[in-house]
C-alpha cells in the first residue's frame, strides 16, 4: 500500500524509537524527527521521504553537521511498478560509504507497517574493492588502440577491444582472401584469430572449407563502418620501425 503523504511515515518510525525507550518530536530545527535517548544520551535525527532520492540524500549529509547518528527513511513500496527506484541494496552500502543510516517502512491494508533498518549510522562499507572487474577494465582499457567511442552515448555499437581485433581478422581476409586462422594470426598478430574466426560473434566471416574462412559481405561492410579504426590499425604497422 503506497502512502500519499511522506507525513505517514512519521507515526510508525516514532513508535519504533519510542519502543527502543527514545523520547521523539517532530520538526525540531527543519529535523523532520528528533529522538533522544534519556539513559544513553543518545540522539538521532531521521529525515522522511516517500522515495529515495537526491534531496533527501543532500539532506541527510546536511544533518550530519549537526549530529554524527542521522538516519534516512524512505517507504518501501511493495508494488513492481514502484521498485524502479528501490535498489535498496546499492543505497545502503552508498548510505554506508557516507556514514548515514537507511530505514524502509513497509505498509499493509490489514496490519501495522513494518519498519527495517537497513543500516545503522557509521555502519563501515561491506563491498570490498572488485579486484577481478579492476582486472578486466584495466585489460579492456589498454587492448584498445584508441578512444572510438563518445561518452555517455547510448543505442550505438561500441568499439571494444574484441571488436577492434575481429575487425583486423575481416581486414587480412579482405586483402588476402580465404585463409586458414594461423594465416590470419601472422597477418594480424592476433593469437586467437581462430577463435573469433570460429565463434563468429558479428557474423562477419564464412567457413568455406575445413580450415579456411572468408569474408561475408557483413564483414566487409563493417570495415566501411569502422574505416577509422582499420586505417588508424595499419597506420601504426607501418610506421612500426
Amino acid at each position: 500500500m503506497a502512502v500519499q503523504r511522506e507525513e505517514e511515515l512519521y507515526k510508525p518510525i516514532k513508535k519504533y524509537y519510542e519502543q527502543l525507550g527514545f523520547t521523539v518530536k517532530s520538526e525540531v530545527l527543519h529535523c523532520d524527527l528528533v529522538a533522544i535517548h534519556p539513559e544513553l544520551s543518545d540522539i538521532v535525527i531521521v529525515e522522511m521521504k516517500k522515495t529515495f532520492n537526491l534531496a533527501l540524500l543532500l539532506q541527510g549529509v546536511e544533518r550530519l553537521r549537526l549530529n554524527s547518528h542521522v538516519v534516512l527513511a524512505v517507504e518501501r513500496n511493495r508494488k513492481k511498478s514502484g521498485a524502479h527506484n528501490q535498489r535498496f541494496g546499492d543505497l545502503t552500502e552508498l548510505c554506508r560509504m557516507l556514514g548515514l543510516g537507511l530505514m524502509t517502512v513497509t505498509f499493509y491494508k490489514t496490519k501495522p507497517p513494518v519498519i527495517e533498518l537497513l543500516c545503522q549510522p557509521g555502519d563501515p562499507p561491506q563491498r570490498g574493492a572488485r579486484r577481478r572487474k579492476q582486472a578486466q577494465l584495466l585489460n579492456e582499457f589498454r587492448e584498445r588502440s584508441g578512444d572510438y567511442n563518445v561518452g555517455g552515448s547510448t543505442g550505438r555499437k561500441l568499439v571494444t577491444a574484441y571488436r577492434e581485433k575481429a575487425l583486423r581478422c575481416a581486414y587480412a581476409l579482405h586483402i588476402a582472401g580465404p585463409l586458414a586462422p594461423r594465416e590470419v594470426a601472422a597477418m594480424t598478430g592476433y593469437s586467437r584469430s581462430g577463435d573469433t574466426l570460429r565463434k563468429n560473434y558479428y557474423s562477419w566471416f564464412d567457413r568455406i572449407e575445413r580450415g579456411k574462412y572468408s569474408l561475408r559481405p557483413e564483414g566487409a561492410a563493417a570495415l566501411t563502418e569502422y574505416g577509422e579504426v582499420i586505417a588508424d590499425w595499419v597506420a601504426s604497422i607501418n610506421s612500426a620501425p
